[in-house]
């Protein structure tokens, strides 16, 4: 799977997702764009994007989603906030249903 780290994640997550191709936002030059103009230009290239913004969900309308969105949430954005949720996120990766919003941990 294609996937785009967001710029609120550590970029050292992206070595966890083994076997998918992991970028992040600053590697493909996305850095600074708003939300809804970053899920456009994500499209092109990505099947999912992870982020941990936790009100993307209820800013976009997911009629029009061209990409799935892992919304990881934690305690912090430090990497060792995430490492509890890499075996759920690669489950959830492997069964991901494109152009939907999941939140992980599932609440």
């Amino acid at each position: 799977m294609r996937i785009l780290l967001d710029e609120s994640l550590p970029r050292k997550l992206g070595f966890l997702l083994v076997g998918h191709h992991v970028r992040t936002v600053q590697q493909v030059g996305f850095s600074g764009l708003a939300n809804g103009k970053l899920l456009t230009a994500a499209a092109a290239d990505f099947d999912v994007l992870i982020t941990g913004d936790q009100n993307m969900e209820y800013q976009q309308n997911q009629a029009f989603l061209a990409l799935g969105v892992i919304v990881l949430v934690a305690a912090s954005n430090k990497l060792e906030s995430f490492l509890p949720l890499v075996a759920e996120l690669l489950r959830t990766l492997d069964g991901f249903v494109p152009n939907t919003f999941t939140s992980l941990p599932k609440q």
